[in-house]
C-alpha cells in the first residue's frame, strides 16, 4: 500500500515538473540557509573551542574597561587604563604563578614604499614571555625571540613576510619602520592560523612604550595559575584586590578579570545568539515553502476531484483518500530538502574555501554530520505533510457523487 502511494506521488510530481519545482524552491533555499548556517556556525565554534583549548585553562586575562565586553574592540577603545601598579598587585596573589603585561596599537608600519597601518605589539622580555607565546600559540618559523636589550628589533607574522602584504616581501635583517622609527627583522613567526595574528608586528615592551608615548602601561595583563588553584576562584581574588587598590565600587569597576573558560562561553553565548537569529530569518523560507506546497496540494486536489470521486465509487475510504494527499505533500517536502542539503553542504564548502584559500584564515570550518542531514530531510519532510493536511483533509470529505458531477 506505502508503496502504491508513492507511486501515485511520485507520478503526479513529475506529471507537473515545473510546478513541482516551483514549489519546492522555498523549501530547498530554506533548508539550504539553514543547514550552511548550522554547519558554519558549529565548525567555527569547534575552531574557536580548539583554539581556547590551545591556550589552556589555567590562564587568566585582564582588560582595561567596563563590563561593556570583553576582547579586542573593548581594549582598543577603552580610556581606562592597567598600569604597573595593577601587574604588582596580581603577581603578590598567592595563587599566581606568573603575571605579565602587553600594549598594542594599530599604527602606520613602512616597509620599502608601502605603508600600511598594522596592528604593532609590545611584549616582555623577561620569564613572563612565556605566557603570551602560550595564549597566542606563537612559535619561531625563522630567526630568535626577543631578549632583552633587543629593542631595535621586530619579529614579523607569518603574513607580513609570506604573502603580498606589503608590495615586496620582508626578509630576515632588513628594515622595517614602525611610525617612522627604524627595526631590524630579528625572527617570522609560524603560521597560527587566523589572518589578525599572522599580520602581526612583535616588538619589545620597553621599545614600545617610548613608540607610543606611554609609561608603564598596559592593554592586557595575563597570568598564569598556580597548580590545583582553580582559575575561577582565584580571578574573583583578583577583582577583590584590584577593586580595592583603585577605590572603585562592586559593578562600577574600570576592568574585567576573565579566565579563558569564561571568555569562552561568552564567545560561545554571542555566536549562538548570532546562529539563532540567523536561522530565525532563514525559516521565513520554508514557511512560504510551506504556504507554497499547501497551494499546489489545492490546485492538485480540484484537478484531481473526478478521480477522487472513481476512488470513492469503487471503495476506497476516507483514510486512504487523506494518506494518498499527505504522502505527496510528505515528498514535495523531502525531495526540497534533499536538495536544499545539497545546497547547504555546498555553499558551506565554498565559504569555507573563500576563507581559508582567499582570506588566508581557518576559523571557518565546516562540521557536516549525519544528524544535521536526517533532521533536516525529517523537518523538511513533516513541514511537508503539515502543509498538506487541510488540503488532504478536504479531498477525503469529498462526497463520491459530487466528485464524479465536478467539471
Amino acid at each position: 500500500m506505502i508503496f502504491d502511494f508513492f507511486k501515485l506521488a511520485f507520478s503526479s510530481i513529475m506529471h507537473r515538473k515545473m510546478r513541482a519545482w516551483l514549489t519546492m524552491i522555498g523549501i530547498f533555499i530554506g533548508i539550504a540557509a539553514v543547514v550552511s548556517l548550522i554547519s558554519l556556525g558549529d565548525g567555527m565554534r569547534q575552531a574557536i573551542n580548539v583554539q581556547f583549548e590551545k591556550m589552556g585553562s589555567d590562564k587568566i586575562m585582564v582588560f582595561p574597561g567596563g563590563d561593556g565586553g570583553a576582547g579586542m574592540k573593548n581594549m582598543m577603545t577603552s580610556v581606562a587604563k592597567l598600569t604597573e601598579d595593577d601587574l604588582k598587585i596580581i603577581r603578590k596573589q598567592s595563587g599566581v604563578d606568573l603575571a605579565g603585561g602587553m600594549i598594542f596599537k594599530t599604527v602606520a608600519v613602512k616597509y620599502k614604499d608601502k605603508t600600511k597601518y598594522s596592528q604593532v605589539s609590545g611584549i616582555p622580555t623577561d620569564d613572563t614571555q612565556d605566557i603570551f607565546e602560550d595564549m597566542e600559540t606563537y612559535e619561531m618559523l625563522k630567526g630568535h625571540k626577543l631578549k632583552a636589550g633587543n629593542d631595535k628589533y621586530v619579529i614579523l607574522g607569518y603574513d607580513i613576510a609570506y604573502t603580498d602584504y606589503f608590495d615586496k616581501r620582508p626578509k630576515l635583517r632588513d628594515k622595517i619602520y614602525i611610525m617612522d622609527k627604524p627595526f631590524i627583522v630579528s625572527g617570522i613567526f609560524e603560521k597560527i592560523g587566523n589572518h589578525q595574528d599572522d599580520s602581526m608586528f612583535v616588538i619589545t615592551y620597553d621599545a614600545a612604550n617610548e613608540l607610543f608615548g606611554t609609561k608603564d602601561e598596559y592593554s592586557v595583563i595575563l597570568v598564569k595559575v598556580k597548580p590545583n588553584i582553580k582559575p575561577a576562584d582565584l580571578a574573583q581574588t583578583l577583582k577583590k584586590k584590584l577593586r580595592r587598590a583603585r577605590r572603585e565600587k562592586e559593578g562600577e569597576e574600570s576592568f574585567q578579570v576573565q579566565t579563558t573558560e569564561q571568555l569562552l562561553n561568552k564567545v560561545n553565548s554571542i555566536l549562538g545568539v548570532v546562529n539563532a537569529v540567523l536561522i530565525a530569518i532563514a525559516s521565513i523560507a520554508l514557511l512560504v515553502g510551506g504556504i507554497g506546497i499547501m497551494n499546489t496540494m489545492y490546485t492538485s486536489i480540484l484537478e484531481r476531484t473526478k478521480d477522487i470521486g472513481i476512488m470513492k465509487a469503487i471503495g476506497a475510504k476516507d483514510s486512504q483518500i487523506l494518506s494518498i494527499f499527505l504522502f505527496e505533500a510528505g515528498l514535495y517536502g523531502f525531495i526540497g530538502g534533499a536538495i536544499g542539503v545539497f545546497f547547504g553542504y555546498s555553499i558551506s564548502k565554498l565559504a569555507e574555501y573563500i576563507t581559508v584559500v582567499v582570506l588566508g584564515q581557518d576559523l571557518l570550518v565546516v562540521e557536516f554530520d549525519a544528524f544535521l542531514i536526517i533532521g533536516s530531510l525529517a523537518f523538511s519532510t513533516i513541514l511537508g505533510i503539515i502543509s498538506g493536511i487541510l488540503p488532504a483533509r478536504q479531498a477525503a470529505n469529498m462526497e463520491p457523487v459530487e466528485a464524479l458531477r465536478y467539471e
